[in-house]
């Protein structure tokens, strides 16, 4: 396959990146050793500027091409996240976690030593008109750690004019990417509620207002939005998750919090749920007599690939792993909040396939480090394609 050859010399040392970050999760943004970590190899690799704290534990570092940028995209944006998750690992690998209850089970990782490994080749060859900046993002896993970055002057104080980001697929085949565009991945917003109802005996439901059961007709009632409100051709997925009521066998329970998700891939989708739930949640609570608190949060946008941009990443992918291996996928109900940045600037959001591994936010997942060569290949096409010299 067409890999950077500098690439493939460089894999030993982007694979022992990879692992002692592995070795070391930090979740949201609390990523201090794994971004000084970044930092500290930023620099070593000669880096123009590394600026650290954006978002409160983000980094960048910026790469000088040979000549200063002369079209319409003088500066890109590439992408990594480096938070882990709250798992306990039970791969039994030598460079598992080290810490209890924490595991990079989703390959921020492998994203993150990708980035690293094109970094240091970016510097070494600075084969590019104008500048990279390359973007080493907390807080991915629920903590809109993308969003804090653009409020913190991400976009503004590095001039970006594109960004591309990347993300491992287990199932999809070593050497293989895949890709859409327009909506790829689907907003993720959380609903959380909470029922107070009436207690007492189990022997004595008529003196009662039994939440749990308030709670059971709310989570049925919900299920019929996606399959009786939103168009059949449409996508949305409502999920209730938790149920938390009573602690005993008989004793009707006073109270019960409901927690889920709603994922959506249009705006028109998103308002729709929305509305519906609240009226639902309403409705129920004047039929049972229940007082209903709904806390309907709305998070991650929906991922929009933009059509110039995927075309780009399209023909990088292309040049690395050739035609047959580039897919164009399905959209997916899973969130990402590199959301955020395609809504700031023109982009596109790829995968790379992880070969036949345990799934995503799984106890036993873990990045294929055969996946590296591929990936850092990737970035650096889209930089010496984009910004060409």
């Amino acid at each position: 396959m067409p890999i950077v050859n500098r690439v493939a010399d460089l894999q030993p040392d982007i694979q022992a990146w990879r692992r002692d970050i592995h070795s070391h999760p930090e979740l949201l943004y609390d990523v201090h050793r794994t971004a000084s970590f970044v930092a500290d190899r930023l620099r070593e690799f000669g880096c123009d500027e590394v600026a650290t704290g954006l978002g409160k534990t983000g980094v960048v570092g910026v790469i000088k091409g040979r000549k200063p940028g002369a079209g319409d995209v003088k500066v890109l944006g590439l992408r990594a996240d480096m938070d882990a998750l709250p798992i306990e690992e039970i791969t039994g690998l030598p460079y598992a976690s080290k810490t209890p209850g924490k595991m990079h089970a989703c390959g921020h990782d492998g994203h993150t030593a990708m980035l690293l490994g094109a970094a240091r080749y970016l510097a070494e060859t600075r084969n590019f008109a104008g500048e990279v900046a390359v973007i080493f993002q907390p807080a991915e896993e629920g903590g809109a750690g993308a969003d804090a970055m653009i409020k913190d002057g991400l976009i503004e104080r590095f001039k970006i004019d594109q960004v591309y980001g990347m993300h491992n697929g287990p199932g999809l085949p070593i050497g293989a990417f895949a890709i859409r565009q327009g909506a790829l991945m689907a907003s993720t917003d959380s609903v959380d509620i909470t029922i107070e109802g009436h207690g007492g005996h189990a022997a004595k439901p008529h003196n009662c207002i039994d939440s749990l059961m308030v709670g059971a007709q709310l989570v049925t009632a919900l299920q019929q939005i996606v399959a009786r409100n939103v168009d059949p051709l449409e996508a949305a997925v409502l999920s209730i998750c938790e149920f938390h009521a009573g602690n005993a066998r008989n004793v009707i329970p006073h109270s019960a919090v409901l927690r889920g998700t709603v994922r959506t891939l249009t705006p028109k989708v998103r308002e729709l749920m929305e509305k519906r739930v609240r009226e639902v949640v309403t409705g129920v609570a004047q039929m049972t007599g229940a007082r209903i608190n709904l806390d309907y949060t709305r998070g991650y946008p929906v991922v929009v690939n933009h059509p110039e941009q995927t075309e780009i990443a399209i023909r990088a992918a292309k040049e690395v792993a050739g035609d047959a291996n580039v897919h164009e996928m399905p959209p997916m109900m899973g969130g990402e909040d590199f959301a955020y940045m395609l809504e700031a600037r023109p982009g596109a959001f790829i995968f790379v396939g992880n070969g036949d591994s345990a799934g995503l936010h799984h106890p036993a997942y873990n990045f294929n480090d055969e996946a590296i060569v591929y990936g850092t290949s990737f970035f650096i096409k889209v930089v010496e394609n984009t910004l060409a010299a």
